[in-house]
């Protein structure tokens, strides 16, 4: 049957535009949008270059308005019985993935769409597409990303909870002739950590290595009320470095009668050098010591370290170790100026 131009009416054009507006469904908004343009007397191609669709779509869009008016444009995927990837399904299949492949009888540790989806039939559900599972995934916010490797701490739960509640207790109650820090260290390596970027269609980023490493070391404290740095840099890790640092904070809180020191169980801070240093010098520090094995309760390690290594260190193409240093002190400089504006601005 030869195609006849759509003519709207004043009431119709202004429900099309409503329903456009006010809908959530992309492909509803589409289908309107695809009769609203063809009752101005566009080609089917320019419909479809303009909405970014196919022409089949239009073609089949015009039919059903066509054949069934304004109900033609209503997605009719309700008349296909109850839907397989129901509520009960997402809920399993969260429970699911809270394990591994290997605590549902199978040998591969890691997780394939596949494997979804034959354990969920295992479990007495109804076969899904690979593609109607993709789309449960993204409503459920699951993400294909990079486990973290972690360390069991040695502790039991009450006393590593009871040794955090103390520091954060501190913390809470400082004195104003007193201040608190986070302390740790990082390793600086010439050679980049490679991460995740944005590539073109068909492409992949290349990282040029320097092949022999170079490593440089930070040590810094971050002040746990204004979040401001104090750091200093090493060729080595030693006690040297971290007596350097516990130096520096003295010259820097010079008004504050006590330095409470947060800080992991690394032996660098426990070494007979740095006791020895600590009896001679260090009467203005007090270390508080982490339990061992929990960086995440360290918080330097996430606002500090963490934000260095995604905007320096990762993908990094410096071609010296001299430069990629130059680049470290200044994102930390950068890091303490916005730090400083923010506690300003809420003091």
């Amino acid at each position: 049957m030869k195609w006849t131009l759509i003519v709207l009416s004043r009431p119709q054009r202004r429900r099309l535009l409503r329903a456009a507006r006010k809908t959530r469904d992309a492909a509803l908004r589409t289908r309107c949008m695809i009769v609203f343009h063809t009752a101005a007397g566009k080609s089917q191609k320019s419909v479809a270059a303009e909405l970014g669709c196919s022409v089949a779509t239009v073609k089949r869009t015009r039919t059903r308005w066509r054949d069934f008016g304004e109900a033609g444009l209503i997605d009719r995927r309700e008349d296909n019985g109850a839907a397989k990837a129901d509520e009960s399904y997402a809920a399993e299949l969260l429970q699911v993935l809270q394990g591994t492949p290997r605590d549902h009888g199978r040998r591969r540790p890691t997780w394939t769409q596949e494997r979804m989806i034959k354990v969920m039939c295992e479990r007495g559900h109804e076969k899904i597409s690979a593609t109607t599972l993709g789309r449960l995934l993204r409503k459920l916010r699951i993400r294909r990303g990079m486990p973290k490797p972690v360390v069991g701490c040695p502790w039991g739960k009450r006393a590593k909870n009871r040794r955090i509640a103390l520091i954060h207790r501190l913390i809470e109650s400082l004195p104003p002739d007193e201040a608190a820090v986070w302390e740790d260290e990082i390793d600086i390596h010439l050679n980049p950590k490679i991460g995740p970027d944005w590539m073109l269609p068909g492409t992949q980023r290349r990282i040029m290595t320097p092949g022999q490493n170079v490593k440089r070391h930070v040590a810094g404290a971050m002040d746990a009320t204004t979040d401001r740095l104090t750091w200093v840099r090493g060729d080595r890790k030693h006690s040297g470095l971290f007596i350097q640092l516990l130096k520096r904070l003295l010259r820097e809180y010079a008004g504050k009668k006590m330095i409470h020191v947060i800080l992991d169980n690394f032996k660098i801070h426990s070494s007979k050098q740095a006791q020895a240093w600590l009896a001679e010098s260090g009467q203005r520090l007090r270390l508080h010591f982490l339990p061992p094995y929990c960086p995440d309760d360290n918080r330097i390690e996430r606002s500090v370290w963490r934000e260095l290594h995604a905007n320096v260190t990762r993908n990094h193409a410096c071609t010296g170790i001299d430069q990629l240093m130059a680049e470290v002190e200044y994102h930390l400089k950068q890091r303490n100026r916005v730090a400083q504006k923010q506690w300003l601005r809420s003091a």
